[in-house]
């Protein structure tokens, strides 16, 4: 087959690598444009997969994912909502379905009755294993198919800096105070 998804040869020349220095954004932005666009692409294709493995939606199956990666117990709900950037008000309801679906627990947390912690049940952990293979196969098909040798150079702009960084960097604006004794 001459479009397999190892050789992407339908994608046009990637914008961020021709001409360095022609367009507007600085390397850091164009490859973090490329990674949303690689991340959508991924999304797209993994919805179907996710709901014929597991019978979630997309965004349950990335709480799943989250606590999936806890080495023992789970999160604090306000840490899986911190992590994956969504309301509280919209995590609950998804814990509740995954909850109700046995595939997630919930308890208080001791030290702090207000605090909710989750974690994945034996059942979660069986299916994720079982579907790991087609959706580790999705992904990377999905990926093949948007990036090819262009776009994956352009997004080496982003992984140099971010793999040498020693210290978190204060956010513009945002600089932290000092005090002294």
């Amino acid at each position: 087959m001459a479009d397999s998804p190892e050789h992407p040869v339908d994608l046009p020349a990637c914008p961020s690598v021709q001409g360095a220095g022609a367009g507007l954004l600085p390397p850091e932005l164009r490859g973090w444009m490329l990674l949303l666009a690689a991340t959508g692409a991924v999304e797209q294709r993994l919805r179907s997969v996710v709901k014929e493995r597991l019978d979630v939606s997309h965004d349950e199956f990335l709480v799943l994912c989250l606590l999936a990666e806890q080495p023992q117990g789970g999160l604090r709900m306000t840490r899986v909502a911190e992590l994956l950037g969504r309301p509280k008000t919209r995590l609950t309801y998804q814990i509740a379905c995954l909850q109700h679906a046995g595939l997630v627990t919930r308890r208080s947390v001791c030290e702090d009755k207000r605090g909710i912690e989750v974690a994945l049940t034996d059942k979660a952990r069986d299916l994720l294993r079982e579907a790991s293979g087609a959706l580790a196969e999705t992904v990377t098909g999905a990926l093949a198919h948007v990036m090819g040798p262009e776009q994956c150079a352009a997004m080496s702009g982003l992984i140099p800096k971010a793999a040498t960084a020693t210290e978190p960097q204060p956010e513009p604006g945002r600089e932290h105070a000092t005090v002294s004794d």
